[in-house]
């Protein structure tokens, strides 16, 4: 795709961008009012406290450990390929998510969501510095601001609505379609881009961040559940995740 052709179509490309990206923001906010129905045994899953906490944190913790070390990855191998990639794995994980039938099955369908989540968001930044000219990225990148806090906005609303009429699957199951038009419209519109001068990636760093962070949770949600915050299973798990964390930093 020429410059030229780039040039016409930019406020088209934002718009692709930004559609795929409010799946990802409404998916912070939705799984909330979806958590009492979740949690019944009849018409849920019958998920303890615990396990709900872990729905939603598996998703942002594998998001926030991952975020940086995609935007690398889609600098070194195409920001367009990793953006459509991102899209239909979140998609895919999307639908397992609607479709489980266990606690344990939503947390690691969320996680997987968490990781396209994390595939995508930083190639829409990217492909926007790649795509407007100095002088027009402040308007653009405003713009993908705001469609992220519509999206924050609009999660517990949507949630709302679908469980009035749907059962709790529906709250991931709108995800599908729009990751599918997400893929289509970023393969005929979206210009392929790359930075082949982008630094390496720190594996022992991305492993230290997501072994710290999970650490970490794990010990504040077994803290909430248990009668006491002095026991060892909730104490070592906070400390080691504190201690990983500062080698991570350090």
């Amino acid at each position: 795709m020429d410059s030229q052709a780039i040039y016409r179509r930019r406020w088209v490309i934002l718009s692709v961008l930004i559609v795929g990206l409010l799946a990802i923001v409404i998916d912070n906010t939705v799984l909330n009012v979806a958590m009492k129905t979740i949690a019944e045994p009849r018409g849920g899953l019958g998920a303890s406290q615990s396990q709900l906490e872990w729905a939603i944190n598996s998703y942002t913790l594998v998001f926030a450990g991952l975020l940086f070390t995609f935007g690398v990855i889609g600098d070194k191998v195409g920001r367009k390929r990793m953006l459509m990639i991102g899209l239909a794995l979140f998609g895919i994980a999307s639908l397992l998510s609607a479709y489980s039938r266990s606690p344990e099955q939503l947390i690691f369908a969320r996680a997987a969501m968490g990781l396209g989540g994390a595939a995508v968001m930083p190639q829409t930044l990217s492909i926007i510095s790649n795509v407007f000219e100095p002088a027009e990225r402040p308007r653009a990148i405003g713009l993908w601001a705001t469609a992220v806090g519509i999206g924050i906005a609009t999660g517990p609303v949507l949630g709302g609505l679908l469980l009035d009429h749907f059962w709790w699957g529906s709250v991931f199951l709108i995800n599908v379609p729009v990751t599918v038009f997400g893929i289509v419209a970023a393969a005929i519109l979206v210009p392929e881009s790359r930075n082949r001068e982008a630094g390496g990636i720190d594996y022992v760093g991305v492993l230290l961040s997501i072994a710290g962070l999970v650490l970490l949770v794990y010990g504040i949600v077994q803290g909430g559940d248990s009668a006491s915050w002095l026991h060892l299973g909730v104490i070592g798990p906070i400390v080691a995740g504190l201690a990983i964390l500062a080698l991570f930093a350090w």
